[in-house]
């Protein structure tokens, strides 16, 4: 790791932790010739299967999408940001656990849904009317007899 302040090479590890509950290594180092500390984080880099949209075009998985779908079925809903970033992480591994190097949107979309239901039916009922394309209140209706069985 090169010295952010000299540019120097050699760096020593002073103190490691871990955070982001796991799944970060925050790392303490001093340069070994100016001295100075500075802190880095490590993060593992997996790589997300490509997404196979329903016109046929391919795309690679883009987290900010899913985050934003996410966050526009629970706008104004009384979910903690924790519990939305505790979903998405969930989401993320099990599209990696499928082993797949490209997977179908309606997969993710299915996903989203079972971890909104979860997280708030108010949620899951509005990505549900946009993303099943619902007509008309009749369909709501089925959806939410649905949800209370």
């Amino acid at each position: 790791m090169h010295c952010p302040f000299c540019s120097a090479i050699d760096t020593k590890v002073i103190d490691s932790r871990l955070v982001a509950e796991g799944h970060q290594v925050r790392r303490r180092r001093e340069c070994l010739l100016c001295h100075e500390r500075f802190t880095t984080f490590e993060t593992a880099e997996l790589l997300l299967p490509r997404v196979i949209k329903s016109n046929g075009c391919r795309e690679p998985f883009n987290e900010d999408k899913l985050r934003g779908g996410i966050q526009r079925a629970l706008e104004k809903r009384p979910v903690s940001l924790e519990a939305v970033e505790e979903s998405i992480n969930r989401i993320k591994s099990k599209l990696r656990a499928t082993g797949e190097r490209e997977l179908d949107s309606k997969l993710i979309g299915n996903l989203v849904m079972e971890e909104l239901k979860s997280l708030d039916k108010v949620a899951y009922i509005r990505f549900a009317s946009v993303y099943r394309s619902f007509e008309d209140i009749r369909e709501f209706g089925e959806e939410i007899a649905r949800l209370e069985k």
